[in-house]
């Protein structure tokens, strides 16, 4: 066998090493947090519909991997819960402005990019909902601090140890993991969970 294949073999062995530790971890992750999510997705369902059904408005917003993660949720609640015959969701990602964020990261800073969106458009009772996998940053927290402050009903998803976040949201979702990716991708798979849950649930009240 020559070098060249030998090197092959390697990273082929290597690639099935990692595909299938990478998948054992998510496993794991998601069966340690299997039961406090069934009763928390029960709850977070109940709140979201509640705005929706007195027309409140549900903010969303994260940084990074979290801020495709907040966008990919606003459009799955926008569009992705339409039954006919039941209402739909005004769900609105801080993260799809650019011009704005970065006119706030420019003028004011960073951390002001999602709290100063808040202050033009939240009223009492909406619903802010952050991702954060590490839970501690500063312009999510702040936000937050103040949707809490003005009557709004606030929701975190946050990973590591949770950080600042977990303490601040009145609501959370955590899951108990170091790995970004591994939270990101858990993150995700909530937010499919919870709208496609919200869809086939008004299904069956058609009936």
């Amino acid at each position: 066998m020559s070098s060249k294949q030998v090197s092959i073999k390697k990273s082929d062995q290597f690639r099935k090493k990692f595909t299938k530790e990478y998948l054992e971890d998510l496993r794991n992750v998601i069966d340690e947090m299997e039961e406090d999510l069934v009763e928390k997705l029960d709850d977070f369902a109940t709140i979201l519909l509640k705005a929706r059904d007195e027309k409140r408005s549900i903010f969303i917003i994260g940084n990074g991997g979290s801020a495709s993660t907040a966008s990919h949720f606003a459009g799955d609640l926008s569009k992705g819960t339409i039954v006919e015959g039941f209402p739909r969701f005004k769900a609105i990602a801080l993260t799809d402005n650019i011009p704005n964020i970065l006119a706030w990261a420019n003028d004011q800073g960073y951390e002001d990019i999602f709290v100063e969106q808040l202050k033009n458009l939240m009223e009492p009772n909406d619903v802010v909902v952050a991702f954060s996998g590490s839970g501690n940053s500063t312009n999510v927290i702040k936000a937050i601090e103040y949707a809490n402050d003005n009557g709004a009903i606030t929701i975190a998803l946050t990973g590591h140890d949770g950080g600042e976040l977990l303490k601040s949201a009145k609501e959370n979702i955590h899951v108990p993991c170091y790995d970004m990716q591994r939270v990101e991708d858990i993150h995700l798979l909530v937010e499919h969970l919870l709208t496609s849950l919200i869809r086939e649930e008004q299904k069956t009240k058609m009936f």
